[in-house]
């Protein structure tokens, strides 16, 4: 680990045990793992914070499903869902200007997954699985002028992101912000006729997922206590073209969402990377 990555553990580590004292307790995480006990929970975001694809029933027309990571998390041992705000299609504008009302000075957990409908990624989706050549070609290149070039470098998506962790920061000061990334959509396979149009679909989704990690690490530099939840390696296997059981709907209104499964991975990884938090904060104490 970078001495800047050491830095940012401790500054981290401090600030949720400070933020959250005396509301942390080790709970059950979907009968099989440990957990931390929050307390009152928000959930804010796009199709993936709202579950679009965990099932065939929607509360609404944001497609919030039953079977999405928030309604799992709020299974969990004190963590109470108080409000599920997240909505298909939602941008970090829609996030600041129709989501952030959801939040309450009690509020202890946020959950934030969104930066994808920045970069219309379901357009270029579209346009690269029933669109011509170029016009795949012009929207990923739409959707990179959003993004960083390279890992850590800075980018409009990730400013944009910072300014959204400040607002949701200042909206429920004493709440602890777990921004996830989103997974790889495809397995690459040899002999797929469409193996480097899916890569670059995977690297435009890695780098989506750079800018949010670089995000976080400018809000962790700023003090918000805010961490970030790569889900790439628990989709690792299961993306759209693999022989095991996929986590992603392949076709259909929710193609390119996860399915029931894999919104339980996503609940795995947010719940394994808070309890990850407690345990290196016991070795460094």
């Amino acid at each position: 680990m970078t001495a800047r990555g050491r830095r940012l553990l401790v500054r981290f580590m401090t600030m949720l045990v400070a933020g959250l004292a005396g509301l942390l307790s080790v709970g059950a995480l979907l009968a099989t793992a440990d957990t931390v006990g929050i307390g009152q929970y928000v959930a804010l975001g796009d199709s993936y914070a709202a579950g679009q694809g965990g099932s065939q029933q929607y509360d609404n027309t944001c497609l919030r499903s039953p079977n999405g990571y928030p309604a799992l998390l709020d299974a969990e041992n004190k963590i109470h869902l108080r409000g599920n705000a997240a909505c298909t299609g939602a941008k970090t504008s829609d996030v600041s200007d129709e989501q952030l009302s959801a939040l309450k000075q009690s509020t202890r957990l946020v959950t934030l997954t969104v930066g994808a409908a920045d970069l219309g990624l379901s357009q270029v989706l579209a346009a690269c699985t029933a669109g011509t050549p170029t016009q795949c070609q012009q929207a990923i290149r739409l959707a990179n002028l959003l993004l960083p070039a390279r890992c850590g470098d800075e980018s409009e998506l990730g400013r944009r992101l910072t300014d959204l962790h400040a607002e949701v920061a200042a909206a429920a000061p004493n709440v602890l912000i777990v921004a996830t990334g989103y997974p790889l959509l495809f397995e690459l396979v040899q002999g797929d006729p469409d193996r480097v149009l899916k890569a670059q679909i995977n690297d435009a989704t890695t780098r989506l997922n750079c800018a949010i990690e670089t995000a976080v690490d400018n809000a962790q530099d700023a003090d918000i206590n805010i961490v970030y939840v790569d889900v790439t390696e628990a989709f690792a296997g299961h993306g759209i073209g693999s022989s095991d059981d996929p986590f992603i709907n392949a076709t259909g209104p929710d193609a390119f969402h996860p399915n029931a499964a894999g919104y339980r991975a996503y609940a795995k990884a947010i719940s394994a990377a808070i309890r990850d938090a407690l345990d290196r904060q016991k070795q460094l104490a």
